[in-house]
């Protein structure tokens, strides 16, 4: 987010551009509200996934449906967060069911659970601290 300061003293005018992180932009103003409500509820949809499936799904496809609401925000951030956790759980699930029959595969299925909840869970805490994920 960019503030441009224009300031005139005599003669000469010039402009001040401060530029201030994005976890500095107000979370309560009305888009960014509605966003951060949206962001919960998708990793409420995560978190259910691991019970229930097809709401990762569902969160997902919302993911990539209003993605371009929060781009340039704080929450973009999260966005990328847990569209990436989806398609990377995704990956190591496959690769867990693959390698079952040589038994590591249920180790890499048991790292990918715990893996995923990791990510919901820290995602969800620097939401609720209204952070940027990668900071």
């Amino acid at each position: 987010m960019i503030r441009t300061f224009h300031h005139k003293v005599s003669l000469v005018e010039y402009e001040v551009v401060m530029e201030y992180p994005e976890s500095h932009i107000d979370p309560q103003s009305k888009n960014l509200s509605k966003d951060k409500d949206l962001t919960t509820l998708i990793y409420a949809l995560q978190a259910i996934g691991y019970f229930i499936g097809i709401t990762a799904v569902v969160a997902v496809i919302m993911n990539y449906v209003k993605k371009s609401d929060v781009e340039g925000t704080w929450l973009e951030s999260h966005f990328n967060w847990q569209i990436k956790t989806f398609w990377f759980s995704i990956l190591w699930f496959v690769v867990g069911l693959l390698t079952a029959i040589f038994i590591v595969g249920y180790f890499i299925l048991l790292a990918n659970w715990v893996w995923g909840i990791y990510r919901i869970v820290k995602g969800w805490l620097a939401l609720n601290d209204n952070k940027p994920m990668y900071s």
